[in-house]
């Protein structure tokens, strides 16, 4: 099992709290209520990249459709290639419900 350096009872608690959630709507008012909107937009901004990637865009497309700098871009890039493989897990996830 994966077991991240950043875990400890705080954060296993709140990955419970967002397992537990089964509806958009929760994880909606839960998100709204936890992060700020600044917060909420760089998680989403950063997912949308993570997809883009894995489509092959460049970075160049993917910071004039995001609006995210270089920066950003490669970190999530670094994440795909050599991270927990969270982004892939979860956007596999998501293409699977769009089907």
């Amino acid at each position: 099992m994966f077991e991240p350096k950043w875990r400890d009872a705080l954060t296993d608690n709140l990955i419970r709290a967002l397992v537990k959630i089964d509806n958009e709507e929760d994880c909606a008012r839960f998100m709204e209520d936890l992060m700020t909107i600044r917060e909420l937009r760089d998680l989403s901004q950063r997912l949308e990249v993570a997809r883009l990637l894995r489509e092959g865009a460049t970075y160049a497309y993917i910071a004039t459709e995001t609006g995210a700098s270089s920066a950003t871009i490669g970190r999530v890039n670094r994440c795909i290639s050599y991270g927990a493989e969270g982004y892939s897990r979860v956007l596999d996830k998501l293409e699977e419900t769009d089907d």
